[in-house]
């Protein structure tokens, strides 16, 4: 294997070249089985997304804690909350307060 990659980086192209480009280079050229199978390998591995698990964890969280107390649109309420904490820590709590209050004292009991 590194004696294909030490030959295989002086018959390589002097452009930058991207992992499928460099891919499609070792199956074309037919002389490198050990890095054609690496690549394939690292092609194939999954790719984890934290921000993803992290959903599916406070789902799991919230639906475990509040299963029986909440209708199914809430509990898809709170979880996007959750998920989408960034873009909540950057509204203005205080102006939607003020909005509901002003809503509800218009009401009349």
């Amino acid at each position: 294997m590194i004696s294909e990659l030490s030959v295989m980086q002086f018959t390589l192209p002097d452009r930058t070249m991207s992992a499928m480009e460099i891919f499609h280079f070792v199956r074309e050229a037919d002389c490198y089985p050990n890095t054609s199978i690496a690549y394939r390998i690292l092609f194939t591995m999954p790719v984890t997304v934290a921000s993803a698990k992290r959903s599916f964890s406070k789902l799991k969280l919230l639906k475990n804690y509040l299963r029986s107390v909440m209708s199914q649109e809430r509990l898809n309420g709170l979880a996007t909350l959750c998920i989408e904490k960034q873009l909540l820590d950057e509204i203005d709590i205080d102006s939607i307060i003020d909005d509901f209050a002003c809503r509800n004292a218009r009401r009349k009991f």
